[in-house]
């Protein structure tokens, strides 16, 4: 069983593999134990609250939590439950956010906890994200933000906050990227939208990338397959691109459910007509998981006909995910369709970018390179 100490000695672990056992354990995940607490809330008539962190604006009677299941109402005071308190802790190379305009080849120290504020039948992670802390505690070590940042600091990586959906371990996320990027590391994190503005501005001005999933492009969708809303989604990207913070767009297309190539193409002129051209956007395979086992994976020639429409509709950077070896998760320069990226899945074979711009033909490649 890991102290925090040896966890600043062991966390190192091979990319793809969870690091999750032996971790101490909690005794209590409760408020009274977390003592932390939460921001963005405010008091109401008999002990309740009402949270202002994400688009559910939760009213919190006393005893009780939020959608999340990690914001607890003690006695009129909103407790987080999982500052400080890790589920998932892992050394990954960047591309598996994926983030590919953003250091490329270089790792990230990643950070998740237990829960979600969205309820995705197809989530990967369900361990996690659909877990409560006290389903989780054999899985937490106790760990300050300090701890996080200096274990990132000593192996020369960045750090993420993904997993389960950072915004409900917000006080926990901005603390540890406000101390990593004073000591000059490259701070990400991969959310679902659904933040509200004034704490996703907040934050923003600590982050240096973004990774935002675009599950759909319905209403209908979005409540049905994630029983969230689309609108806050679509704010949180416009309000990135207003704020300047790189960010990169992640679409996983799910055959029946999200397929529609009207709809995808829908989804492209928006973001040209929102965002602009220079946004990457990733179309990713679909693999049988948690509550839809019954699909089938999604067809590689559906991603490919995806990416044809994001390029026909003036999506400069588009990329085929979950397809190991595919050409098109490399980087071409939309100039002269050099291959400037070269990737093998997750790793990166070759990059042909000097200062920015393409070796090739000098055409200027959007992202941030060292």
């Amino acid at each position: 069983m890991y102290s925090r100490r040896s966890f600043l000695q062991h966390t190192a672990c091979a990319a793809g593999g969870m690091c999750l056992g032996g971790f101490n354990t909690l005794a209590n995940a409760s408020a009274a134990a977390s003592g932390y607490e939460a921001w963005y809330y405010s008091k109401l008539d008999r002990n309740a609250v009402q949270c202002s962190l994400c688009f559910r604006s939760c009213t919190i009677p006393d005893k009780d939590r939020g959608y999340c299941r990690v914001r607890e109402n003690n006695d009129g005071t909103l407790y987080s439950l999982v500052y400080a308190r890790p589920a998932a802790l892992q050394l990954d190379p960047i591309e598996k956010e994926p983030m590919f305009h953003n250091m490329p080849g270089s790792q990230i120290l990643c950070t998740g906890t237990a829960s979600c504020n969205f309820r995705c039948q197809f989530c990967h992670n369900w361990h996690l994200t659909q877990r409560t802390p006290e389903e989780l505690r054999r899985r937490v070590q106790h760990l300050h933000p300090e701890e996080v940042v200096a274990a990132a600091k000593d192996r020369g990586t960045g750090m993420s906050f993904t997993y389960n959906e950072p915004t409900i371990f917000y006080e926990f996320m901005y603390e540890m990227a406000k101390l990593g990027q004073k000591e000059g590391l490259n701070v990400i994190y991969h959310t679902n939208g659904g933040m509200q503005e004034k704490p996703l501005r907040r934050l923003l001005e600590h982050m240096s990338a973004v990774t935002v999933d675009l599950k759909g492009f319905t209403a209908d969708y979005y409540q049905d397959v994630s029983f969230a809303k689309m609108d806050p989604v679509l704010n949180t990207l416009k309000t990135i691109k207003e704020k300047g913070n790189w960010f990169e767009i992640v679409n996983l297309i799910i055959p029946t459910l999200n397929d529609t190539m009207d709809t995808i193409r829908e989804m492209c002129k928006w973001i040209v007509n929102e965002l602009g051209t220079d946004v990457p956007v990733h179309f990713t395979r679909f693999s049988p998981a948690y509550k839809m086992m019954h699909l089938q994976p999604t067809p590689v020639r559906t991603l490919e006909r995806a990416r044809d429409i994001a390029l026909d509709e003036g999506v400069k950077f588009v990329y085929i995910g979950n397809v190991p070896g595919h050409k098109n998760n490399s980087t071409f320069c939309p100039e002269c369709d050099e291959r400037i990226i070269h990737r093998r899945h997750f790793s990166v074979i070759d990059i042909k970018i000097k200062d920015g711009m393409c070796e090739n033909c000098g055409e200027p490649i959007p992202g941030r390179w060292s």
